[in-house]
């Protein structure tokens, strides 16, 4: 348990703080601090798939986020257990805000990687980025319809097959990606956080 916390209604006791020190990038105080917010908000200590989509719903009113909610779900839930624990939350922050540039674009393959087979077919990326349209919705300026969603992903697509076999591997995601200036800087957006 972690230091000064009280195990109260919890169902879900987190690791402890040493332990998810060495695991993650996050300092004791940091994690002391996301944990109290963890437990504020899911008194659990998980988070349903259910809960991240109500999330996401406060911040996207206008749009439908249960598909892109899912595919962040999954990225968060390594054991496949249907709920993110404490150390599946941080783990994962502590990816996107303080991983390697590698790190990064391996979180992101992986949700693009939706039936996890090591790489990404069109229909895969489709899926995502359909879904993040989605979870925009309708207030968008320009409106995006389906077609939208396939133009983009047809040209992001032939970009990052490089071997033109129709799939994309980690290998390929992982050479474009870091090589491309527009990527690089959306990934290291939460660099200073």
């Amino acid at each position: 348990m972690f230091d000064g916390e009280t195990e109260e209604c919890s169902r879900q006791k987190p690791q402890g703080i040493k332990a998810l020190c060495r695991s993650t990038k996050f300092t004791r105080a940091e994690l002391q601090l996301l944990y109290r917010g963890f437990k504020q908000a899911c008194p659990s200590g998980t988070v349903t798939e259910e809960t991240l989509r109500d999330v996401y719903a406060k911040f996207f009113p206008q749009g439908d986020t249960s598909r892109y909610a899912h595919y962040v779900f999954n990225s968060f839930d390594h054991d496949q257990s249907g709920e993110i624990t404490f150390e599946e939350f941080a783990f994962g922050l502590s990816t996107l805000l303080r991983g390697t540039m590698q790190d990064k674009i391996s979180w992101t393959f992986d949700m693009y990687d939706i039936n996890h087979d090591g790489c990404i077919t069109k229909d895969e990326m489709l899926s995502v980025v359909s879904s993040i349209y989605c979870l925009l919705g309708k207030g968008i300026e320009p409106q995006v319809d389906e077609n939208t969603a396939r133009l983009h992903v047809d040209k992001v697509f032939q970009k990052l097959d490089l071997n033109k076999d129709g799939v994309v591997t980690l290998e390929e995601f992982i050479e474009v990606c870091t090589k491309d200036e527009a990527i690089h800087r959306a990934m290291c957006m939460f660099d200073t956080i």
